[in-house]
């Protein structure tokens, strides 16, 4: 007799996004949870996802539906979502892709992770619908697990960000960090993943840096899927250490996860959030949706910490973004640092975008040269 649909054994995906999938994955597998993943977004993956989207639509969705796709052919059943408040779009993309996918005669259940009503309850209720389990324990330890992960990828890329620019001997530190996060993914515990990180930072030490370099400093700041993913924003972060710079991005993966999944009763500092709306007060005064508000925000913020320079990015035609697009050259001009918005969509090339990082680079350098020279200059009179 074949089993009714509540019978059946749930079979897990959700779309990729940098190395989210490591926490989560943490996070399901320690509620007794059968996994499959699409692979990491690339070609393939945009390139499905745009046969079956609206042209308008932004990029992180087109990637999303290429992700379900991808994992709906590899054997899974079950997609989970989050559903966010604001008025991004992000908050209508589950529902828009299970229509789509319906369409396409997939045989799934969507579990959307509706941020709206609570974020505490509703995370703990929906991984307890998509993995079967019943135990609240078995819930809040998985949370637990994911949400050390999430800490720990972080610590070992913040390190990254500033070796990078420095080493010696190009690529090592990203050697490091890969070996690092596979300990991380492989970790069972908390104790493990911490283990992992102190095992990563023994290694970056043994790099050879020089500590004396002349080494410019941006904020990378913009929409947190192009933010975090290396293939949407073309390996960004990489390039610009690659060019002398370090890079110091605005949203980690546990900022994003702590303001998503812990109460805001139990932080124990300001997020990033709360600052970026204070900071950009005098530009905006309300949240318009999507990273809006964060992106002026954190260029106000980098000119109070005279950082060298602002690079925002965004994916093409998210209004949200456009907005804050439209507000950042103010912020330039009043401020006094350089900015420059970049926009992804599956028709940006790789050279191009490389070009525009070596002349803003080169700016910066410039204005970091007069800067020096006014200084001087006013000393002396």
């Amino acid at each position: 007799m074949p089993k009714s649909e509540s019978e059946k054994e749930r079979i897990i995906s959700f779309p990729q996004m940098g190395s989210l999938y490591i926490p989560v994955c943490a996070a399901l597998e320690a509620m007794g949870a059968k996994i499959t993943l699409p692979p990491p977004n690339n070609k393939k993956t945009l390139s499905i996802g745009a046969r079956y989207s609206p042209e308008s639509i932004c990029l992180p969705y087109k990637l999303n539906l290429g992700n379900y796709i991808q994992a709906l052919e590899q054997g899974a059943n079950t997609i989970i979502m989050f559903q966010a408040p604001g008025t991004c779009r992000l908050g209508n993309y589950a529902k828009i892709a299970e229509l789509k996918l319906k369409e396409l005669g997939y045989d799934f259940e969507m579990i959307v992770f509706d941020l709206y009503k609570g974020k505490f309850k509703e995370i703990i209720k929906k991984f307890n619908r998509a993995t079967g389990n019943k135990s609240v324990a078995k819930a809040l330890k998985g949370i637990k697990i994911g949400l050390a992960k999430f800490n720990a990828l972080d610590k070992i890329e913040r390190e990254l960000l500033y070796l990078r620019p420095r080493e010696i001997i190009s690529g090592e530190a990203q050697k490091t960090y890969i070996k690092g996060r596979m300990l991380i993914q492989q970790a069972k515990t908390v104790e493990e993943a911490s283990q992992a990180v102190n095992q990563t930072m023994l290694e970056y030490k043994k790099i050879i840096i020089d500590k004396s370099k002349d080494v410019l400093k941006i904020f990378l700041t913009g929409e947190f899927f192009v933010l975090l993913d290396t293939f949407v924003n073309m390996d960004i972060e990489k390039e610009l250490g690659i060019l002398g710079v370090e890079v110091d991005r605005q949203i980690m993966l546990s900022e994003w996860a702590s303001q998503t999944l812990i109460p805001k009763w139990l932080r124990k500092k300001e997020t990033h959030k709360e600052r970026c709306v204070k900071t950009a007060k005098k530009y905006l005064t309300r949240i318009v949706g999507g990273e809006c508000v964060e992106s002026v925000g954190d260029a106000v913020y980098a000119a109070e910490k005279k950082v060298d320079g602002v690079i925002h990015v965004a994916p093409f035609n998210c209004i949200p973004e456009i907005i804050s697009q439209c507000i950042l050259p103010q912020v330039s001009k009043k401020e006094h640092i350089p900015v420059i918005s970049l926009l992804m969509d599956e028709h940006t090339g790789k050279a191009g975008l490389i070009t525009r990082l070596e002349a803003f680079v080169d700016l910066m350098r410039r204005n970091k040269q007069q800067q020096t020279a006014n200084l001087a200059l006013s000393g002396s009179v």
